[in-house]
């Protein structure tokens, strides 16, 4: 999980058994982000390929889905 950089570009991938949906956050140098949707799911990784992100570039994850931290589930969109 996490970022793999192939040579060509990155994969991104997150674990999430209770994510409806996951957004990369991609950041440049000045702070921009630019988000982009994790497309694909298999089982509880939520994951994406990117091509020509390097090695060096800044993200985070935005999860949307359940909370409620006294039965443990905790995705909040509004926080990376």
């Amino acid at each position: 999980m996490g970022a793999t950089y192939d040579g060509r570009g990155t994969n991104f991938s997150i674990f999430s058994e209770v994510a409806e949906r996951v957004e990369l956050c991609l950041f440049d140098a000045e702070g921009e982000e630019t988000r982009v949707d994790l497309p694909e799911q298999t089982a509880h990784g939520w994951h994406g390929y990117l091509p020509r992100i390097r090695p060096g570039q800044r993200y985070r994850f935005r999860v949307h889905g359940a909370y409620d931290p006294v039965h443990g589930p905790r995705c909040n969109p509004a926080k990376l």
